[in-house]
């Protein structure tokens, strides 16, 4: 049976994300074990990876870097041996070279860009950003959003966005005062800022791919 490691490094909301990944693998008829674990060695042997991730980039990324081995565990898993990746919300953001929240702090480096704070046109559209928006599929032929067309209602939180440095990372957007990431990937990895566990039937759609995705 596939393992699919959901990293638990005290920043996410780990129980509605396990219970969608198991949901999505049991609709799917897949043999898949959901397997929510802080060890980086269990990491570093799972056939699929996901980080999910809660609250302020710096908070999140201290958190990773306190398992001791885990960054290091991740980059050999899904650089090296190029398993598939998804990171959700701030696990998406994290994947970028820096994140300016509170500050500039250091990421992971995996996807080049920063994330900064929203900047919404409209003055009256309130920060964080939270509730359902339509997607815009840019990478319609990506295997993880088959299915997933422009329109697909996805829920979002967040009040920073990834601004990759590459546009041809960018795999889909959403509009709030202006185009905003709504997916980011390359190669093995890709990133949703919406949470695909709270989003219902676009989400499981999505969480269905990533399961058989053979990058």
């Amino acid at each position: 049976m596939s393992v699919v490691a959901l990293i638990d490094y005290g920043s996410g909301n780990l129980r509605s994300a396990e219970k969608a990944l198991a949901r999505a693998a049991q609709e799917r008829g897949l043999a898949r074990e959901i397997v929510v674990t802080p060890d980086p060695a269990v990491a570093a042997k799972a056939d699929h990876i996901v980080l999910p991730g809660v609250g302020a980039f710096a908070d999140c990324m201290g958190g990773l870097t306190r398992l001791t081995g885990m960054v290091e565990a991740l980059r050999e898993a899904v650089l090296v041996r190029r398993v598939p990746f998804l990171g959700i919300c701030v696990g998406m953001q994290l994947m970028a070279s820096v994140g300016r929240e509170f500050g500039d702090h250091k990421g992971l480096s995996w996807i080049g860009g920063e994330v900064v704070r929203m900047s919404p046109s409209d003055p009256d559209l309130k920060i964080p950003h939270m509730g359902w928006n339509d997607l815009r599929i840019i990478a319609s032929a990506h295997p993880v959003f088959a299915g997933i067309e422009t329109g697909a209602h996805a829920y979002f939180v967040h009040s920073f966005v990834f601004k990759p440095t590459d546009r041809s990372h960018l795999l889909a957007t959403t509009e709030y005062g202006g185009a905003v990431a709504a997916a980011i990937g390359r190669d093995n990895i890709v990133g949703t800022q919406f949470h695909p566990e709270k989003s219902q039937a676009t989400g499981l759609t999505l969480l269905g791919n990533f399961l058989v995705w053979a990058p």
